[in-house]
């Protein structure tokens, strides 16, 4: 017979969903009740299955293409961003939109426009194909590079060196990121960087409470969608500590040979993964025979972002 006792979950902290998140749900949901159904919203409004189901059931309709939403209706910009490209022709069609872009997003899109006018040409650290690297990378035409490692930066090819700057994805590994900012800054010495960083808050919280959680407990769980870029982090945080680690999009997610011999299990939740699939997993490893639930001390988040005018 497997041996699957778990003594205790541990339960990280802080983990789930941000203020950015929190603030991207609420506005289609306050959106709904205002303008009532459908409300289209471009691309997934948080990388999370669970949410965008749960927003499908209440009328939203949930597009890539700005040509599939009937003239006149109410549009709303998923929390990663959208280029200028996207604005201009949502603006072209007549939409009433609010955007739901994180702040902490917004943030490097100013960045990005306020140095442009300065001359200014960018290396954009983050993951092609992503939303939010196709959002901030298209606030301009030309003269922002990608660069996905640090085999990337030694092959990037700019057109000035003598005013670049460089800008990342809020969601990226904290420990990454600084690797490849340093290949940045090693090849081009007088590249500028953010005054503060721009890997988001919540993204850091999670992945510090990892490296606490990690060497602490046998394996661990992260709540997250395979699109999560903050939850895909975590997991591969956790690895590299030394750490097995596994996602669940939901608690039938859970297999139970993961937890064989496994006497403490931790237990996360990407900034997209709400509170309740945390609560149906910690169920889940109950009913597979987690003996007891402990919360780790962790950091107390109190960020709050306003909704746009319009919605409060």
């Amino acid at each position: 017979m497997s041996d699957t006792r778990v003594d205790e979950v541990v339960l990280a902290a802080p983990r789930g969903f941000c203020a950015g998140v929190d603030r991207a749900i609420e506005i289609v949901e306050r959106a709904l009740a205002k303008f009532g159904a459908p409300i289209y919203v471009r691309h997934e409004i948080v990388h999370n299955t669970y949410v965008v189901n749960d927003l499908k059931a209440k009328g939203a309709i949930f597009i890539e293409d700005l040509a599939d939403v009937p003239p006149g209706a109410t549009l709303v910009f998923s929390a990663h961003g959208v280029s200028q490209a996207v604005r201009q022709e949502a603006a072209e069609r007549g939409f009433s939109v609010f955007d739901a872009t994180c702040p902490l997003v917004t943030k490097v899109h100013v960045e990005v426009a306020k140095l442009h006018k300065e001359g200014y040409d960018f290396i954009m650290i983050g993951h092609k194909g992503h939303p939010e690297v196709e959002g901030t990378m298209g606030q301009l035409t030309e003269g922002i590079y990608l660069v996905e490692d640090v085999a990337d930066v030694a092959r990037v090819g700019v057109a000035q060196s003598d005013k670049l700057a460089v800008v990342t994805q809020t969601t990226l590994s904290v420990d990454d990121a600084a690797e490849i900012l340093a290949a940045v800054k090693q090849r081009f010495p007088n590249v500028r960087e953010p005054k503060q960083q721009d890997i988001c808050y919540a993204t850091q919280n999670r992945q510090d409470a990892v490296k606490v959680l990690a060497p602490k407990v046998d394996v661990l769980i992260v709540v997250g969608s395979p699109t999560s870029s903050n939850s895909n982090r975590l997991r591969e945080l956790a690895e590299r500590l030394g750490t097995p680690a596994y996602m669940v999009d939901a608690p039938e997610d859970l297999q139970a040979q993961w937890l064989e011999g496994k006497r403490r299990v931790g237990l996360t939740a990407g900034a997209s993964a709400p509170d309740i699939l945390v609560q149906h997993v910690m169920q889940r490893l109950r009913d597979m025979g987690a003996l007891s639930v402990r919360k780790m001390q962790g950091v107390e988040e109190t960020t709050h972002f306003p909704l746009p005018k319009g919605l409060k």
